[in-house]
């Protein structure tokens, strides 16, 4: 598959040409909702959590005679029955992350590349680097017609990602952060050939 280069005043500068096995496929919908769905479940914090009856604060003194009230036989105020007392049944801190295959989460990220790819939102540039201070205005004058975009590159770029925080709708991510959740909730993903050629090499 080829894909033309723009340069830095977004006209083409060259042409790439990448494996089809990675940037060519067909997407399955449901494989690139099992990915999504198990990144979004190990992002879970798991912290909602209540107190049970070993929890609560309460006295353990038996507070009624065992016969003769009239009433339950209690032996504690922490019961579950009592207002105050714990939650039955409740929920725990947990970890919601499981398990996925490898060549599942392998498989939804070219399936993610190659639905961009098909539906030419998918824009690979000769570099994301600048020399010296990095502006926010530079990227938004060179790509205006980008409502919400995912840069991606080749090494972690502070600068660039600085830069690209001032805008709603951007993000920044490395090559080794590529990921299939930011990918699809994106319009547009903006990759460096050589972050391109590394993901290729690590996909294929």
């Amino acid at each position: 598959m080829k894909f033309n280069i723009l340069d830095r005043e977004n006209k083409v500068s060259g042409e790439l040409e990448l494996s089809d096995l990675v940037f060519g496929l067909t997407p399955r919908r449901d494989i690139i909702s099992r990915v999504v769905l198990w990144q979004l479940a190990k992002r879970r914090s798991g912290n909602h959590t209540v107190k049970g009856k070993s929890d609560v604060h309460g006295t353990t003194k038996k507070f009624v005679r065992q016969k003769g009230s009239g009433g339950a036989r209690h032996g504690s105020k922490k019961a579950v029955q009592f207002r105050g007392g714990g939650i039955v049944f409740g929920p725990v801190k947990r970890d919601h992350g499981y398990d996925l295959q490898k060549k599942v989460r392998k498989l939804g990220l070219k399936m993610a590349l190659s639905d961009k790819s098909r539906n030419g939102n998918l824009v690979v540039v000769d570099s994301l680097k600048y020399e010296g201070n990095i502006k926010t205005k530079e990227f938004l004058k060179r790509f205006a017609d980008m409502k919400s975009a995912l840069f991606i590159d080749v090494d972690p770029n502070f600068e660039v990602e600085c830069a690209l925080s001032n805008i709603v709708g951007y993000d920044f991510v490395p090559q080794i952060g590529a990921n299939v959740y930011d990918i699809v909730r994106k319009d547009k993903v903006v990759i460096s050939v050589d972050a391109m050629k590394v993901l290729e090499g690590r996909l294929v």
